[in-house]
């Protein structure tokens, strides 16, 4: 529109191809922004008037309770005239295009006594100069709402094409629509699922101090009734902040010990020279400072449970004690020569690779038969994900309450951002997050802005990628490989296994990323 007579139409065809096209890459990633569509819309219809000049635009959705044809959002409306904004179906040229479902255009709103101009934003000074276009939003065969825009007539404007490109919008509206309901359908089905889970579990072994039902949980779960009545050792393993003490407390009090004490000793935050003393207790005048007798770890837990956290910490002279006490069930103080006899069972946790520990000579082979005589493996956030909700919900009330501020709920786009993330620090990372959201929310309601920037999104941060597309496929190949060569070790032939692909074609990408694959053979 608008083109002068001197300009090849050629020229200002391609111009209008070019304004459509990013005008629908704009649309496409703003709906892709967030799963609420109340969310994305206004910024759309934003784009719209940028790109087309639009004067003013509306978004409506049909209603099927009431039959009533709404505005959910606009663009060049004040509330007011928003609100005015309502039609049935078959009424005026907004009702007549989501019943019959075939779009409409009005070049002259003041000669169409279908137009009803119901919001009153057209002022009649106006009206003669202003052209109408709607089209339905259709999910199938079926009409949910309609897209609509004002714009200024002109002569000779091609009202086909700004209704095909309208048309173009709606339908990505619509598939917007239809992937925010699979969405639902699928939450509300893991809901159910959940709720059939937790009716399920009523009469089976589930520990109150512990948040979860996945399949991986239930194993745990499982495997903690199996050993919780017997005398068994018992090494709980699993990666840093999964929870391990948490399965150790629920072991002891489900067990036939949970009246006795229950000791707990984390060996990696004791030095060398304090640990003995720790677990053994030492004689008054042991070493400088001893001035009077003390019990040790294992003394203080007889007839209970001693709960030895980071095992795979301990010097190699204090397992050898440890060996003899899991053996003899007696060991002496540190400067005493009486031997104590004790009852204890003992758990044992960690998140090293004690077998690799064994390979490097650094854990004794005999200790870790002795402690590994039951095994659990906690598994880590990231491979229980429809626990992360429930989690999520159960630190919020528990924060909420300590902080004495109330929380009503988590908002979609931050349960998104919780989904998303890879959890490195599992379940300890999202209690402190959900406790950071708490203390930052003022309305009731945790934000994704609320959450550490860790778990931030492209989206919510505001560091979209903004370059051209080959430069943006070729920032993700290079941030797939080199995640690839991590989790590989710097072994290219199993990363190249990993993203599908061969050798010689890992070899080349590497080369033109310009990837230093060797530094990978050293990360942990």
């Amino acid at each position: 529109m608008g083109e002068t007579m001197s300009v090849p139409s050629e020229q200002v065809t391609v111009k209008r191809e070019v304004k459509e096209l990013s005008l629908l890459f704009e649309v496409s990633q703003t709906l892709d922004k967030s799963m609420d569509l109340r969310d994305v819309v206004g910024p759309v219809l934003k784009a719209m008037a940028d790109h087309m000049g639009m004067m003013r635009g509306t978004l409506l959705l049909l209603h099927r309770e009431t039959g009533e044809i709404s505005i959910e959002a606009a663009y060049g409306l004040s509330a007011s005239q928003q609100e005015r904004g309502r039609y049935k179906l078959g009424e005026g040229v907004t009702g007549q295009v989501v019943q019959t479902g075939q779009p409409a255009v009005v070049p002259h709103i003041s000669e169409e006594p279908l137009f009803l101009n119901r919001t009153g934003a057209r002022s009649a000074l106006h009206k003669k100069e202003i052209s109408f276009i709607c089209v339905p939003i259709k999910l199938g065969n079926e009409v949910i709402g309609a897209l609509s825009a004002d714009q200024l007539f002109a002569e000779g404007v091609d009202f086909k094409e700004d209704m095909r490109l309208l048309s173009i919008i709606a339908s990505m509206i619509a598939q917007a629509v239809k992937l925010r309901q699979s969405a639902m359908e699928e939450r509300r089905r893991l809901v159910e699922e959940n709720l059939r889970l937790q009716e399920k579990l009523k009469d089976r072994f589930k520990p109150a101090n512990i948040i979860g039902n996945s399949k991986a949980m239930r194993d745990v779960y499982d495997l903690m009734a199996q050993v919780s009545k017997s005398e068994a050792t018992v090494l709980i393993r699993g990666e840093s902040g999964t929870g391990k003490e948490l399965v150790a407390n629920s072991i002891h009090y489900n067990s036939l010990r949970a009246a006795k004490p229950f000791i707990k000793v984390n060996c990696a935050a004791l030095p060398e020279t304090v640990i003995e003393s720790e677990l053994f207790g030492h004689e008054k005048g042991a070493f400088t400072g001893a001035i009077a007798q003390r019990k040790g770890r294992f003394e203080l837990a007889h007839s209970g449970t001693l709960f030895l956290d980071e095992i795979g910490d301990l010097s190699p002279a204090t397992q050898i004690k440890l060996l003899r006490v899991l053996q003899e069930r007696e060991f002496e103080r540190v400067g005493g020569t009486a031997t104590i006899k004790v009852d204890v069972r003992v758990m044992a946790a960690t998140n090293r690779d004690l077998e690799a520990l064994l390979q490097e000579g650094k854990f004794r082979q005999d200790l870790y038969y002795r402690l590994n005589v039951f095994s659990i493996h906690v598994p880590p956030l990231r491979e229980r994900k429809t626990d992360i909700l429930l989690l999520a919900n159960f630190f919020a009330e528990k924060y909420s309450q300590q902080n004495h501020k109330p929380i009503h709920r988590i908002c979609t786009p931050a349960i998104d951002m919780l989904m998303s993330y890879h959890w490195p620090g599992n379940v300890r990372e999202l209690e402190n997050s959900i406790e950071r959201s708490v203390l930052l929310s003022e309305d009731g309601v945790i934000h994704g802005h609320h959450l550490p920037p860790t778990l931030q999104t492209a989206e919510a941060s505001g560091t979209e990628q903004r370059g051209t597309l080959e430069a943006t496929l070729d920032n993700i190949e290079r941030e797939m490989i080199q995640e690839a060569l991590k989790s590989s070790r710097g072994n290219r032939a199993k990363a190249a296994r990993q993203l599908g692909i061969s050798e010689r074609l890992m070899g080349l990408r590497i080369s033109k990323h310009g990837i230093d694959w060797k530094r990978f053979r050293t990360m942990k």
